[in-house]
């Protein structure tokens, strides 16, 4: 009876996945939410959580050098579940390595006369917004997802629509608290170990165990008044693109959204404290309709203006994870559904991984990518090319940022600041034929050559020798070998690379 009933279960997450996430997922997420917000909400309120950080960060301590003491026979990694990550695969490693608790969930701090807040690595953007907001603070750099953490946008990178105006998420921390591989403590800035605070960005665990981090501070108003603008080629949505970009005031935000090669809407926002309200859109009330179908309903007519609340801004492509649930839910944006289930959308990234079975695992894998490739502006035309001839995903996914020359894994190969774009591409592919590790290796080909970067919460089909020419492993070799990390860490690659997980 009980292979039946497997059986039973399986066929169900395979055939009525949507089902499945409405009664069980969406229901389990919303409790979730709530508990960690009047949770993180107390312990906030009660200032409680810089006395527990020196308890937690001793116990790290305590456990790296227990790894020590039993020999150092196996590699560390933290002790959290492949399943709770942001990346849509689980890691195969960490069965094999010695694992270090690193329970670290806390706002520690937020100081104002600094303009800094000092949080642990597992705080959320959704709850550093929740935190800041009530108080007129905002960080530079927010990315648009909830659950994605300070943690994950460290080690591995983090963007936002304002990113052309500040850098990545990296440029905006000021300093960073790691365990190292001898048990000891350091708090690295760029002023007294610019070496350790330059390579600690894209290292994915490699160096140390992060404790916390400083990240800076701005004031932030109530509304972003955001400006729509379709355009009808290519050519023309990448001329606008660019001189929005690149336009020297003004244009806080900048986002693209192709919905087709030669169809798309380039969005430009400002922080305002004032709004006319009969144009204000609060896109982030549960009724209201997904938002990157809100902007394709943008392009017939000329530019438009609405004002959103600004944390309504930063959690735009929250409630449709992008567009990535209309293939687990296809009728999540019908206006019944919104009314009636919105409220509980969306279900959480990890357990709709937790819940994958052997075959709905293969189905992704092989009818569906996820890809954010970073190339210089200046190649946004011919990568939009390669990817509608590699894959036909749309929308496609514009966010410009500023790459600096700073060392470390990902710079700008010059000696001076240069413009990037990011183009995510997440969905199912319309080209014929696709074939998930040919088609990903060609375009990884491509985004190398014209000096491009690769998201590594993706698949990465490169060799060792391709990935160590897309990356600039220099200072991070220098700093492996300083801190003797390779008896304690494995290298960045073998951590992302696609054999290395589920």
């Amino acid at each position: 009876m009980l292979p039946n009933v497997d059986l039973l279960f399986e066929h169900v997450l395979i055939n009525y996945r949507w089902l499945f996430a409405i009664c069980f997922l969406m229901p389990l997420s919303l409790g979730f939410d709530v508990f960690n917000h009047t949770r993180n909400w107390i312990v906030f309120k009660l200032s409680s959580a810089p006395k527990f950080h020196e308890k937690k960060i001793r116990d790290v301590q305590t456990q790296v050098k227990k790894w020590k003491e039993s020999g150092a026979d196996r590699q560390m990694c933290t002790a959290r579940p492949g399943w709770q990550t942001m990346s849509f695969r689980q890691p195969r490693y960490k069965s094999s390595m010695f694992k270090v608790n690193v329970n670290l969930v806390d706002v520690l701090e937020v100081n104002v006369g600094e303009q800094y807040v000092r949080v642990e690595p597992m705080v959320t953007m959704g709850q550093l917004t929740a935190t800041l907001g009530p108080l007129g603070w905002t960080i530079p750099v927010l990315p648009e997802i909830d659950d994605l953490t300070v943690g994950g946008l460290v080690m591995g990178t983090g963007i936002e629509t304002s990113s052309h105006k500040h850098g990545l998420f990296q440029h905006i921390c000021r300093a960073f608290e790691v365990v190292l591989s001898d048990g000891s403590i350091v708090r690295c800035t760029k002023e007294n170990d610019p070496d350790l605070f330059y390579s600690i960005p894209w290292s994915h665990g490699t160096l140390g165990f992060l404790l916390s981090v400083d990240i800076q501070i701005v004031p932030a108003l109530k509304y972003v008044k955001l400006e729509y603008e379709p355009v009808k080629s290519l050519k023309e949505a990448c001329e606008v693109f660019r001189r929005q970009t690149l336009k020297k005031e003004d244009n806080q935000f900048v986002e693209g959204l192709m919905f087709s090669k030669e169809r798309g809407v380039i969005m430009t926002g400002n922080m305002v404290s004032e709004a006319d309200e009969d144009l204000v859109n609060r896109i982030g009330r549960w009724y209201k309709p997904w938002f990157f179908k809100h902007v394709e309903s943008k392009f017939d007519g000329g530019p438009r203006t609405e004002y959103i609340p600004l944390r309504d801004y930063y959690h735009r492509h929250t409630r449709s994870l992008f567009w990535e649930l209309q293939d687990i839910i296809p009728f999540g944006n019908n206006p019944i559904f919104r009314l009636l289930a919105g409220w509980m959308m969306p279900p959480k990234v990890s357990l709709l991984k937790l819940t994958q079975t052997a075959a709905t695992k293969k189905l992704y894998e092989e009818n569906h990518i996820i890809q954010d490739m970073l190339v210089p502006i200046e190649h946004l035309e011919d990568s939009i090319l390669k990817f509608h001839q590699s894959v036909q995903v749309y929308p496609l996914w514009l966010c410009p940022f500023k790459l600096t020359a700073e060392p470390g894994l990902v710079n700008s190969r010059t000696s001076d600041d240069r413009m990037y774009v990011d183009i995510g591409v997440y969905g199912v592919p319309k080209v014929k034929g696709f074939k998930p590790v040919e088609s990903t290796r060609d375009i990884e080909e491509f985004v190398r050559k014209v000096n491009g970067y690769q998201m590594l919460y993706a698949d990465t089909y490169t060799t060792r020798m391709e990935f160590r020419k897309m990356f600039d492993h220099t200072l991070y070799d220098k700093v492996r070998d300083r801190l003797q990390c390779k008896i304690a860490f494995p290298e960045v690659y073998d951590k992302v690379k696609k054999t290395a997980r589920l």
